[in-house]
């Protein structure tokens, strides 16, 4: 008799990466509310809370000094400098939910996944490209937030970023968020039905060969 269940599964890390602008947290918001076994994973950052963001829930809002001492704890799992700011995946957070078998939505850039390859082998990766660059800029330019130099630098390190795609397990192109986040879902399920993250399968199919 096989034991164990043949559906259980360790949890898997889901990165999502895009230049700022590509629709990446939109897509990210949409697959949440699409799928109630993947959590967002809430990073640390140095960045002062924008208008209606909530400590805890968008980010765990901390000084420099606090990031410092958390870096020299080895409590991130990745950490990079984005726009002026840090940011850090908390290890104690997204553990807890990948040994409980729940998967934990990444929303980090090429160098933190960059990191967190070698930390975790075990990881997917899904990179969001813009239709065109000329549409990037009009997305950036459309939330009315940013000055034209901030835009202009947001341009600048975006050709940086795409040239990290291939570095990626699966790349989308957002010209449509509710295709786009339909693909990111499929590939979400796909990857949980591998046999290497199905805990008790080799138990199972030994039981029914005999």
């Amino acid at each position: 008799m096989a034991s164990g269940n043949p559906f259980q599964r360790r949890g898997l890390l889901f990165i999502l990466s895009s230049p700022s602008g590509a629709g990446k947290s939109t897509i990210a918001r949409m697959l949440l509310r699409q799928d109630d076994g993947i959590a967002l994973s809430v990073s640390a950052t140095t960045r002062p809370p924008r208008a209606g963001e909530v400590d805890g829930k968008d980010y765990h809002f901390v000084s420099n000094d606090k990031f410092d001492s958390m870096v020299a704890n080895g409590e991130f799992l990745e950490w990079a400098h984005v726009f002026g700011y840090r940011y850090g995946t908390l290890d104690s957070e997204v553990r807890k939910s990948i040994e409980g078998g729940r998967d934990v939505l990444l929303d980090i850039d090429w160098q933190g996944t960059q990191q967190l390859k070698q930390v975790d082998p075990d990881i997917v990766r899904v990179f969001i490209l813009p239709p065109s660059m000329q549409e990037l800029e009009r997305r950036l330019r459309s939330r009315g937030t940013d000055s034209d130099e901030v835009i202009a630098s947001r341009m600048a390190r975006a050709s940086a970023e795409i040239s990290h795609w291939a570095e990626y397990d699966y790349v989308l192109i957002n010209n449509d968020a509710d295709k786009c986040v339909s693909l990111t879902h499929s590939i979400l399920k796909a990857e949980r039905l591998k046999a290497t993250r199905r805990v008790f399968l080799h138990d199972f199919v030994r039981g029914l060969i005999g």
